[in-house]
């Protein structure tokens, strides 16, 4: 009877996360990093390739330089936008590639090609508040010497990046102590006076919205940071055409009109495939139509679907292996302080770098999003499915003996039902913690609530934030009110065989 009801569990999870449909094989992937300006470059090359007659997929906001670089040398993607002083002192840097030229054998050496430079540069800055600025007279970066007064709150990738502030700070004699915060958020820090010196992208929308002084670069530590596309090199053969279409790019795109489109996406709160269309129409002369999406519902369905499929398979996987692991550590006590200590470690690693840690595995999307989900979920299954046995009277254990029962018998007809509520309880504490946890699978492309709350961070927009905090919250309720019906059906027939 237990066997039947696990079985049956199992499959409904499994039929809950049946596989979405599998992406055109001929469709061209085009990706953006987690930042508005390349999300709006990518739906540029998405929209000029859509109208070039090729099928084409963008995954918005996959995530940092790494991540979306490691993508495209995997073959995960297709192409995407990024910058020649990025790619010469963070992806290369050991290499110290000086010239175009050189960047681009690099690059041939990873199977990646490279587009002529899209018209603009945008580069790293220091940015304080014109009035602050003034008031404490500093106009240079090198100003800044000595300056312990001033509170720094940097972006989280600018702290730890080659041509980011470790080697600013040398350059300059800095030796400010830096917090690290997501970029977009530092412009609310600093409007709020919390802070007041942090770093910039030259061509953000924010900095003549809030009134913001470039400090100067004296000492021309900030190289150029040419906008390209990078893409597949074997892409030539396959897509011919989607390449003419990014190199149809180059040299269209100048700083003036970068600030105009992220002031529309960040400012005016118009949406990226909107803008990106808007500026194809008047560069072509042809009517360009960025598709307008799916309503409120219809985008809350679709991330449900998505959340609930990295939940259910995550934790059916869980449930697969830490069962018999509690099994085993309660049957075999020399075994079970090695296993319940493996699964404990495993919850100390935090959760976005068992996230990151995947990728090189399983590469991005759901796989490393699930992967990280079910070694999550192990600790409260195990524990509390070891803790259910082994607190099961010694007296009820030697009667079963004293009958004669075989191991098996004892294991699925006295063991495992008395064990049974203190074993549901640790599969919905998984279960909770995966519906929370699953949000951050959003910044490797797995898609489920994170998207939105992301987006909404990024563009500043709390109506995004909620559409997906709302409903991942709903959605946790739902799950512990379902794992309660559960166990008031389950556990008296359990108790019964």
């Amino acid at each position: 009877m237990m066997a039947r009801l696990m079985i049956a569990c199992a499959l409904l999870f499994l039929t809950a996360a049946a596989a979405p449909p599998k992406t055109d094989d001929r469709a061209v992937v085009v990706a953006s990093k987690a930042f508005t300006e390349s999300v709006i470059v990518s739906e540029l090359a998405r929209l000029s390739l859509r109208e070039a007659g090729q099928q084409v997929v963008h995954r918005q906001a996959l995530g940092g330089t790494r991540i979306v670089f490691g993508a495209l040398k995997r073959g995960e993607i297709d192409a995407y936008p990024d910058y020649t002083g990025t790619l010469r002192f963070e992806i290369y840097a050991a290499a110290k590639a000086t010239d175009p030229a050189a960047l681009e054998r690099l690059l041939a050496q990873n199977g990646i090609a490279m587009t002529k430079p899209l018209g603009f540069n945008n580069s790293y800055g220091l940015a304080m508040r014109a009035d602050v600025a003034k008031a404490k007279n500093i106009t240079r970066i090198s100003d800044l010497v000595g300056r312990t007064d001033l509170r720094f709150g940097l972006s989280n990738e600018f702290l730890d990046r080659g041509d980011g502030w470790p080697a600013l700070k040398a350059a300059y004699g800095l030796a400010q102590k830096a917090d690290g915060l997501q970029h977009d958020l530092s412009y609310r820090g600093l409007a709020d006076g919390r802070l007041e010196v942090i770093d910039v992208y030259t061509t953000d929308a924010e900095i003549a919205f809030y009134d913001l002084k470039v400090l100067e670069d004296d000492r021309g530590f900030f190289p150029a940071y040419e906008a390209v596309f990078l893409y597949r090199a074997d892409l030539a053969q396959s897509h011919p055409q989607a390449v003419a279409a990014l190199q149809s790019l180059a040299g269209r795109i100048s700083a003036q009109h970068m600030r105009q489109m992220n002031k529309r996406v960040k400012i005016d709160r118009r949406p990226e495939t909107a803008v990106a269309a808007d500026f194809l129409s008047q560069e072509t002369g042809q009517t360009v139509v960025g598709e307008g999406g799916a309503g409120l519902l219809g985008r809350i369905w679709q991330r449900s679907v998505e959340h609930l499929r990295l939940v259910a398979l995550s934790l059916t996987m869980a449930l697969v292996l830490a069962v018999p692991l509690a099994i085993v550590a309660f049957r075999k006590p020399h075994l079970g302080g090695a296993i319940l200590g493996f699964v404990g470690i495993l919850q100390t690693v935090p959760a976005l770098a068992l996230f990151v840690f995947m990728i090189p595995l399983l590469g991005i999307g759901a796989a490393p999003t699930i992967a990280a989900l079910f070694l999550y979920s192990l600790l409260p299954i195990v524990r509390n499915g070891h803790a259910g046995l082994a607190g099961i009277p010694a007296d009820l254990q030697e009667s079963a003996q004293a009958l004669g029962l075989p191991s098996m018998a004892r294991l699925w007809r006295i063991e495992l039902p008395l064990a049974l509520p203190t074993l549901l309880a640790g599969i919905k504490t998984a279960a909770v913690i995966n519906v929370g946890a699953a949000t951050l699978g959003a910044l490797i492309g797995a898609g489920g609530y994170g998207q939105p709350i992301l987006t909404g961070i990024r563009l500043d927009d709390m109506g995004l934030i909620l559409e997906g905090a709302v409903p991942a919250a709903l959605l946790a309720l739902l799950v512990t009110g379902l794992f309660d019906l559960v166990e008031r059906w389950l556990i008296p027939r359990g108790l019964q065989l």
